[in-house]
């Protein structure tokens, strides 16, 4: 008799192995196929990406839904650098404050004077009350064109 073939009554020894060894190879699959599928989003977070939200989200939905496009959308946002449009317009929006000179403070002699003078003007109905004369920032001369 060959050795694969048991007796009645004792225990078989390669089906326990084959069980072990498709229990084995079952939880290895499942753990290829999550680290797989999980690619973009350890790629995203590797590199510090801006979109890392949106490409773990997409890696999620692929993973529930089965649909591969969802996957294959994560992959490509992970592997595509965006510019950093946020701090180029902080850069911007600074460099514009510092052109546009110093902020007005909120409660400045010009700005109370004129509010009195225009309640005033309310009261009375005399539109003979001149505005006062503010002083601001003088104008800078026009350079020269080139050309």
């Amino acid at each position: 008799m060959p050795s694969f073939i048991t007796a009645p009554g004792e225990t078989d020894v390669l089906m326990i192995v084959t069980a072990v060894i498709l229990a084995v190879s079952i939880l290895m699959f499942g753990i290829l196929f999550l680290r797989l599928h999980s690619l973009p989003e350890r790629m995203a977070h590797g590199a510090g990406k801006l979109q890392l939200e949106i490409v773990a989200v997409l890696c999620l939905i692929a993973l529930l839904t089965h649909i591969h496009a969802f996957w294959i959308a994560a992959l490509l946002l992970a592997l595509i650098d965006f510019p950093d449009f946020p701090g180029w317009f902080g850069r911007i929006a600074g460099a514009v404050e510092r052109i546009a000179g110093p902020k007005p403070e909120e409660g400045t002699a010009a700005e109370a004077t004129a509010q009195k003078t225009i309640v005033d003007m309310r009261q009375t109905g005399s539109a003979a009350a001149s505005p006062p004369e503010t002083k601001g920032r003088p104008a800078k001369p026009k350079e020269a064109t080139h050309g």
